[in-house]
């Protein structure tokens, strides 16, 4: 199903492409930045929470927590790992307090709800937040019935995205077939390990400097800006399928 040869950028187009991708039978996808545009910043108050927490938790200075924050989420690919591996941290309180912030600046999304609605397949949420987290987003949005099930960060053993293991136990545990699925996400290098099993691959473009990174690579099958049109689109036969 793949196309690991070229990207596939934005451009209105019908053909082979397209019509392989209508025959995807699980579609995979991130949570935030993926579902919802970037721009509308829910991460920024969860990251500021990121900072309290390690601040109130180690005693330590803004400035000082932030430094660790950063640290950690290279180091480990999350936050919560490092503070995990370092300072035994429980895990849940962490997500609990941490995701607990004001999605009011989340728009519910009749099109991307009217997109998921006609496209064929099972559908799942793969996301390095937690469960209850991911359906206050989805439900937010107004999309929760389309998801089959949700894969968070308890389900993954406390790793991240792109842990290869990660997406062994994924596939494993949902009866994935990778041959016939598409992973979408917005960071380019945590579909990496996708691509690896065999997955189809959708990175949603945002200006994030952190999410662009290996975009360039063989990974990266298709590119997009617009996860609703796209999806949209798709379903009407008119995928975004042009060179990069």
């Amino acid at each position: 199903m793949n196309q690991p040869a070229e990207h596939q950028r934005s451009s209105p187009l019908s053909g082979p492409a397209s019509a392989t991708l209508r025959q995807t039978e699980t579609w995979v996808f991130d949570l935030d930045n993926t579902l919802y545009p970037a721009s509308t910043n829910l991460f920024g108050q969860i990251d500021l929470r990121m900072r309290d927490f390690i601040a109130r938790s180690l005693n330590l200075g803004l400035e000082d927590a932030r430094t660790l924050q950063k640290t950690y989420f290279h180091t480990y690919g999350t936050t919560l790992r490092g503070l995990m591996e370092h300072h035994a941290v429980d895990a849940h309180a962490f997500l609990d307090y941490v995701h607990d912030i004001d999605i009011d600046a989340l728009s519910p999304s009749p099109a991307l709800d009217t997109a998921l609605t006609r496209l064929s397949g099972r559908k799942l949420i793969f996301t390095n937040a937690s469960t209850d987290h991911a359906r206050r987003v989805m439900k937010r949005l107004g999309v929760e019935h389309h998801f089959d099930s949700i894969f968070d960060i308890a389900d993954a053993d406390f790793e991240p995205k792109p842990v290869p293991a990660v997406y062994a136990r994924l596939v494993e545990r949902h009866r994935i077939d990778p041959k016939t699925s598409v992973m979408v996400e917005d960071i380019a290098r945590n579909l990496e390990p996708a691509a690896a099993l065999g997955m189809t691959t959708v990175w949603v473009r945002t200006d994030s400097e952190w999410g662009s990174q290996g975009n360039d690579g063989a990974h990266v099958h298709h590119v997009v800006d617009d996860l609703a049109a796209w999806l949209g689109a798709l379903s009407d036969g008119v995928a975004d399928a042009a060179p990069c």
